[in-house]
């Protein structure tokens, strides 16, 4: 079992994942979306998890994918990404997410897809992908839209602009508010009040909750993952890349011409 990936299962039925590449910010890597697919899916296999609790170790929640990592991906080879999305869109038990700082790209694009959100104060969270040179992941093209608005949701993924604890409780992102050191407590508190009923009742409960959106969900990320792989490698998105790897700000101008 890899350590990027730490699980805890509780006597009330409640799972906690914490993703654990504190010195990347929690940042996503091959092993880590991996270790994180084969927990979520066990998760919902097995018959004694009534609800999941997703936090990350240290300060931040995720920074998203590792560019180091993305670098020097095998082009030839399906990311594990893709099937760990299709992990987290199946997941049909309760899932409360307790993020605090960094909450970036795949560590946003998470959250869309929890029925409770506690940030912390410390919460800085960014849909970067415009920046990137790419498209919004995981469906969050669908699911930002159904959360927010869309008017807001394109001013958030147009700009890639940082958003706060107070504006993510504002906009509909976040459920409420909690210090950075309450953050966990609250979530496991409110996992706990979900986890004492019937687990079959909460799936069937789930599911008819989601059953109008699962389709478009689902179409948002199939077409997501093609555009996604008409962009990667694209010149601005090698220029996106190697300006993070250089410490630069990236010059899309130069394209313009």
């Amino acid at each position: 079992m890899s350590d990027t990936v730490l699980q805890e299962l509780d006597d009330d039925g409640v799972l906690l994942i914490t993703l654990n590449r504190p010195e990347k910010k929690n940042a996503f890597n091959v092993e880590q979306w991996t270790a994180f697919r084969e927990a979520v899916n066990a998760a919902r296999e097995n018959p004694k998890v009534a609800c999941l609790v997703i936090t990350g170790a240290g300060k931040d929640f995720s920074s998203g994918v590792d560019l180091n990592d993305m670098a020097n991906a095998d082009g030839n080879t399906e990311h594990p990404f893709v099937s760990s999305a299709k992990a987290l869109l199946d997941f049909d038990k309760p899932l409360i997410c307790a993020a605090k700082g960094v909450a970036v790209g795949g560590g946003a694009t998470l959250l869309l897809n929890a029925d409770v959100v506690y940030v912390g104060e410390s919460l800085r969270m960014r849909f970067p992908f415009v920046q990137l040179g790419l498209v919004p992941e995981w469906g969050s093209s669908y699911t930002l839209q159904t959360v927010i608005g869309a008017r807001r949701a394109a001013e958030l993924m147009y700009t890639a602009e940082w958003i706060g604890a107070e504006r993510a409780v504002e906009v509909g992102i976040a459920t409420a508010t909690v210090s950075d050191d309450g953050l966990l407590d609250q979530a496991m508190v409110k996992a706990r009040e979900i986890a004492q009923w019937p687990i079959s009742s909460l799936v069937e409960t789930k599911r008819l909750m989601r059953r109008v959106h699962m389709e478009s969900v689902h179409s948002a990320n199939d077409i997501e993952q093609e555009a996604m792989m008409r962009l990667a490698g694209s010149p601005e998105n090698i220029e996106s890349v190697m300006a993070f790897l250089e410490k630069r700000q990236p010059d899309f101008k130069q394209f313009r011409k």
